[in-house]
């Protein structure tokens, strides 16, 4: 473990909850829907809850699933943020170019393997799906927010999608499927997910995905007990017999998906819903991925220049929205947070964040767009 991961948390230990320190000690109950013992979150939802995080890595039927959950205690105060290495995410062949100390860094606010708090709950289930040439934590700033915040999320690397697959030329994703799989797993109490079994509430489901991942969750609106969809730089959303609120988001200068897909996907999609427009940003505004670099200042992509990593030049088209003079990527996830959050409370939760939305914008000036049809 390099010296500035110790020393990030130690960090949290002294100050809180930048690296989850806060537990679930603290918890002031509230009720979720059908009477589910919840720990009342901050009214502002871009701030964390009251949960620590931890994460854990299993495998499903093949697929490589990050579970990131509500903790119990301060079990968080014995460990160190778990550490996710950007080279597992490379052909095997390519990995060894990297060195150690020049690998893109992405710590988590989640620590490995904590006991699951088993004294709330149960808890809502959100699945995410990562875009083309990502993987499971590209986004992981979200995840482990809303993980903090009283869910219990799901992400995969998706086979045929992932950056590994895309540099090897490797095409025929079953995201759909893939999905589909991990909520069966979830429901058949499969034992890889056995910590979960009888804690989640498998009726109260939400799916989020980004860029393709996006198209791939708005198909599934339709399955048993999924109430909230949230597609990001994609399309709209189906309706479903079960569905209660989608949230669509894009942004403006998106050259990958361009922003009238969103526009013209939350005038088909069915309501309630929400439209939410994030100006001077790009393609990678939903994710984490700009904002992952070396300690050299290097990004992902400079970094796979620099050490040659084979057909590295064919992911980079999806690089839209890095540049110098983009809206700050710690703005964008601030606000994705704080709007995903809002409406998995609402619907999940069953939390009233009216007020929430009708500050967005004049909360933040890089909402441009917002839109409403409830």
């Amino acid at each position: 473990m390099r010296l500035n991961t110790r020393m990030l948390a130690v960090m949290g230990m002294l100050v809180g909850p930048a690296f989850g320190v806060m537990a679930s000690e603290n918890c002031e109950v509230r009720s979720g829907c059908n009477a589910a013992a919840l720990c009342a979150a901050p009214e502002d939802t871009s701030a964390a809850g009251a949960w620590t995080v931890g994460a854990r890595t299993v495998n499903i039927k093949g697929l490589t699933v990050e579970v990131w959950y509500p903790a119990e205690g301060n079990a968080s105060l014995a460990a160190l943020p778990k550490e996710y290495d950007m080279r597992l995410w490379l052909p095997s062949k390519e990995q060894k170019k990297i060195p150690d100390d020049k690998v893109p860094e992405q710590v988590c606010d989640c620590y490995a393997d904590l006991p699951f708090d088993a004294e709330h709950g149960p808890y809502p289930v959100v699945l995410f799906a990562h875009g083309t040439g990502a993987f499971r934590t590209q986004t992981l700033s979200l995840m482990t927010h809303l993980a903090s915040r009283g869910f219990v999320v799901l992400a995969a690397d998706h086979p045929g999608l992932y950056l590994g697959d895309l540099l090897q030329f490797k095409f025929g994703a079953k995201v759909t499927t893939d999905l589909q799989t991990v909520l069966n797993a979830l429901k058949s109490n499969a034992p890889e997910l056995s910590f979960l079994q009888k804690k989640v509430a498998l009726n109260h489901i939400g799916l989020i995905g980004h860029s393709a991942g996006g198209n791939a969750v708005s198909s599934l609106s339709g399955l048993e007990g999924v109430e909230f969809v949230v597609p990001m730089a994609a399309g709209g959303t189906q309706n479903g017999p079960d569905l209660k609120g989608s949230l669509i988001m894009g942004a403006l200068n998106d050259k990958v998906v361009a922003y009238s897909r969103q526009q013209s996907g939350f005038a088909q999609s069915p309501s309630p819903k929400r439209l939410v427009g994030i100006a001077n940003a790009g393609h990678l505004a939903f994710s984490d991925l700009c904002a992952l670099k070396n300690k050299d200042g290097e990004d992902m992509v400079a970094v796979a220049q620099k050490y040659k990593i084979a057909n590295a030049g064919f992911a980079t088209g999806l690089w839209d929205g890095c540049a110098d003079g983009q809206l700050d990527p710690a703005q964008a996830k601030v606000i994705v947070n704080y709007a995903v959050a809002a409406g998995a409370e609402e619907v999940l939760q069953c939390v009233d964040r009216t007020d929430s939305f009708k500050s967005l914008k004049g909360r933040y000036k890089d909402v441009s767009e917002y839109k409403e049809a409830l």
